[in-house]
């Protein structure tokens, strides 16, 4: 059988995160908005590397019979994952030092240096570090063939050469000193006149000051450092016993796990480097080399010293025409079904909606899945309010949700106590569907109201992220919602097959196969065909083989991929008909939705779930139908938005350049604007 293009999904998940530098590189985004996105690009990668790669370099330890099975080399794959890392940091330096620093100086922002500091900054510099730092800093001198210091888990360190001045011509020393960033602000403002704010990283404050926490030494120089461990839970088995109780006991791992990248500036001297390495066992592919500073995603503290015009314009969220304020949001949506789309429109009516029903006394049972939510929840903090007005309310906690783990095992811990009725996580199965089921007596009948989604129940993401909510009172809708929750509750199959629903595990990925196969089929008699599929990640090869063969067939697919996208588009007789898009913006695109051309009675679907396997094999996903003709009508709208923007959308093709898409009309498009001011119409 032939083997069919595919892009290595960890690769297209590199040229993702390079969308993001983009921003940052981006002269027509704001300027402190540009050094956020260096945040972004910063935070990404260390996960990539405490996951990702942490994963693969495991891969290299397996068995010549698994390695066998692999369908890629893993220790290729580093190294171009390495060569890509590589070429991107230096841009991501060249990016701040060359671009961005000069137009901070151009606002009078001055990012200093110690040799920068005049008399009264240097004694400030000094008093902090004497007042702020010495508890913090534990200097540890290296000595070769003894116990080596432990380097906590994306920590930042000073890496010190010294000698000793009584004996200057003896061999150099090494020494650490840790920056304690964690406990302390990362940019400290310094003393300035008039209209100038200077401020210094934490790291040169430290820098400054080093020389008093070795007496007897002449500092030769200092260069920074920093350890990325190992992430994944490895849970030995997982099909079995307590599996609450092995997530905690690995949770405790996950800090000393073993190394997955050792960053260092790469102005570092070779002897220093190569004494690193002995001293902390690193291999080559552990080494990966940065600018003078790590741990950028600091940037998304950096002051702002009122300077609100180098930030994007406000867009606050607009008001859901119906459900906003809504005393009783059950009759709206008994009428008809709403639609809210955060972040444009505020997540409040998700939040009165839950908080609605816990004090409606006509409610009499509220259930929903937990994946990921805020800190300080008001959506749980009604679950519980419920249980206080005599409904029975019921949580699934999904606690493998990755570094959401800990927060989720509190959360249900708390809303037991509160007496909801709470399910975990079951084994060999990940719950990534956003539900939630209320049942409401009206005129001594039950009625189901229901919420289906595209992102989670979490307030402060809501703000950001861009997803659709649906709420409805369809009845078979709801009945299969209802049977969802069965299985998460009791683990048994339902008696009764989803009709209206796509649920993994049991129709999803069929589901999606005749939807498909219901376009090639139209496409091969010469009928209109098409499909627009807009997606986090497209990766699942079967369903990727599926795409090629729609194309060929002549299906018109237009795709809206915020990440990793392992298909390859243009190819003649393969993939001519397929076209690509990426959106990086201010808001993270996260929904997903489905569109079919079907004989021109248009089927459209949102979901929880991207095309991966993960998603369409191993996990309880949720895609759902929209049935009313108007909330039709706006997604294709917006859709339509974002397949003409052309100023944030990326080309998507074979040569992996991630060019801006570029239109001949000279009316810009920005979708994420235009859905804005698209809702505030309707308002109006």
């Amino acid at each position: 059988m032939e083997t069919l293009p595919y892009v290595h999904r960890d690769i297209s998940w590199l040229s993702f995160n390079y969308r993001v530098l983009q921003e940052a590189k981006d002269p027509a985004v704001p300027l402190l908005e540009r050094l956020k996105f260096l945040a972004i690009y910063s935070s990404n990668l260390d996960e990539f590397f405490r996951i990702r790669v942490a994963g693969i370099r495991n891969l290299k330890k397996v068995g010549k019979k698994t390695k066998a099975q692999l369908d890629f080399d893993p220790r290729e794959i580093l190294k171009e994952i390495h060569r890509i890392v590589n070429r991107q940091q230096e841009e991501f330096s060249e990016i701040f030092e060359q671009q961005i620093v000069p137009e901070l100086r151009k606002h009078h922002i001055h990012i200093l240096r110690r040799l920068d500091l005049n008399e009264e900054q240097q004694r400030f510099a000094e008093n902090y570090f004497r007042d702020n730092l010495l508890p913090f800093v534990m200097p540890v001198l290296l000595v070769k063939r003894r116990i080596r210091p432990f380097l906590a888990n994306a920590h930042l360190y000073l890496a010190v050469h010294l000698r000793q001045k009584k004996r200057p011509l003896i061999d150099s020393e090494y020494a650490l000193v840790k920056i304690p960033s964690d406990q302390l602000p990362r940019f400290i403002p310094l003393p300035s006149n008039g209209d100038r704010h200077d401020l210094i990283l934490l790291d040169d404050i430290v820098r400054n000051s080093v020389s008093w926490l070795f007496p007897g030494y002449d500092i030769q120089d200092t260069y920074s450092i920093k350890l990325t461990r190992d992430a994944e839970l490895y849970i030995e088995d997982e099909y079995s016993g307590d599996l609450v109780q092995k997530i905690k006991s690995s949770l405790q791992k996950r800090q000393v796990g073993p190394a997955s990248r050792f960053v260092y500036d790469r102005e570092m001297p070779g002897h220093l480097l190569e004494y690193l390495q002995d001293t902390f066992d690193l291999g080559k592919n552990d080494m990966l080399p940065e600018g003078r500073y790590h741990n950028n995603f600091d940037f998304f503290k950096f002051p702002d010293f009122g300077m609100t015009h180098l930030k994007n314009k406000s867009l606050p969220p607009l008001h859901h025409p119906t459900l906003h304020e809504a005393e009783e949001p059950f009759q709206i949506i008994g009428k008809k079904d709403q639609l809210l789309h955060a972040p444009y429109q505020s997540y409040h009516a998700v939040v009165n909606f839950f908080e609605k029903a816990a004090v409606d006394p006509a409610v009499t049972h509220i259930k929903v899945v937990q994946y990921r939510v805020a800190k300080h929840s008001r959506i749980l903090e009604a679950l519980m309010e419920a249980v206080r007005h005599g409904k029975q309310v019921s949580a699934f906690v999904e606690i493998k949700a990755r570094f959401d783990e800990a927060a989720n095992l509190e959360w249900g811990e708390k809303l037991e106590k509160a007496g909801v009725r709470v399910h975990y996580s079951f084994p060999g199965v990940k719950v990534h569907s956003k539900l939630a089921l209320v049942r409401r007596m009206e005129d001594g009948k039950p009625r189901l109201y229901t919420y289906l989604g595209t992102g989670n129940f979490h307030e402060e993401t809501a703000k950001i992220y861009s997803d659709f909510s649906l709420f409805t009172a369809h009845p078979e809708l709801s009945a299969e919602v209802s049977n969802v929750f069965s299985f998460l509750e009791n683990i048994k199959p339902p008696k009764q097959e989803f009709e209206h629903l796509l649920v993994g595990k049991f129709n999803l990925r069929p589901g999606l196969y005749r939807l498909i196969d219901n376009e090639i089929a139209a496409a091969k008699r010469r009928k209109p065909a098409s499909m627009i599929l807009k997606l986090n990640s497209l990766e699942d090869k079967d369903i990727i083989a599926k795409l090629y063969e729609a194309s060929s067939a002549g299906v018109k697919i237009q795709l809206i991929i915020r990440g990793i996208c392992c298909i390859v588009p243009g190819l003649k007789g393969l993939s001519e008909n397929i076209e690509i898009i990426s959106i990086v913006d201010r808001f993270l695109e996260h929904a997903r939705v489905f569109v079919f051309h079907n004989g021109g009675d248009e089927r459209i679907f949102l979901s929880s779930a991207d095309w991966m396997q993960r998603n369409l094999s191993f996990r309880i996903e949720t895609i759902f139908p929209i049935y009313d003709p108007d909330l039709k009508r706006e997604i294709k709208e917006i859709l339509d938005l974002q397949l003409n923007d052309n100023v944030k959308a990326r080309i998507i093709d074979r040569y992996d350049q991630n060019e801006y898409r570029r239109t001949s009309t000279d009316i810009p498009v920005r979708a994420q604007l235009e859905t804005y001011f698209y809702f505030k119409r309707k308002l109006e």
